[in-house]
């Protein structure tokens, strides 16, 4: 059986394909998604989507969002989405060991949010080239 994907951001329809297998980033973890999955409205937290098509997993990086899945057709609503191909995994190591500092050094609560913010983007960068 096959899924219908829809990824959209505000400015495009970024992918619409038909997959065998999804992995989404949720805010509870990791959600797996054969085909007939129950109907499902789920947040996504900033991390990697990957796909699969004819035996060939794809990453993809969400940073935060939406999905629904309903009849074999999942829908996802994010705010932004990028690629692994442009990403140069030494740049990406550095740039996720220093959020992951600035993180541990935050001290009041915004910093704190904003720091997570950034770590959780470079640490889905740097999950993607791996």
């Amino acid at each position: 059986m096959i899924l219908n994907i829809c990824v959209i951001t505000p400015e495009n329809i970024f992918l619409n394909q038909q997959v065998e297998e999804i992995i989404l980033p949720t805010n509870t973890g990791q959600m797996g998604i054969l085909s007939n999955h129950a109907p499902l409205i789920t947040a996504l937290d900033i991390g990697v989507m990957l796909y699969r098509q004819q035996k060939k997993w794809t990453s993809l990086i969400l940073l935060g969002g939406f999905a629904l899945i309903k009849r074999n057709k999942v829908t996802i609503l994010v705010n932004e989405v990028e690629t692994n191909s442009e990403l140069d995994a030494n740049v990406l190591q550095n740039q996720f060991l220093l959020a992951k500092q600035n993180f541990e050094k935050a001290t009041n609560k915004k910093q704190k949010v904003e720091a997570n913010f950034i770590y959780k983007r470079a640490r889905a960068r740097y999950q993607a080239t791996q």
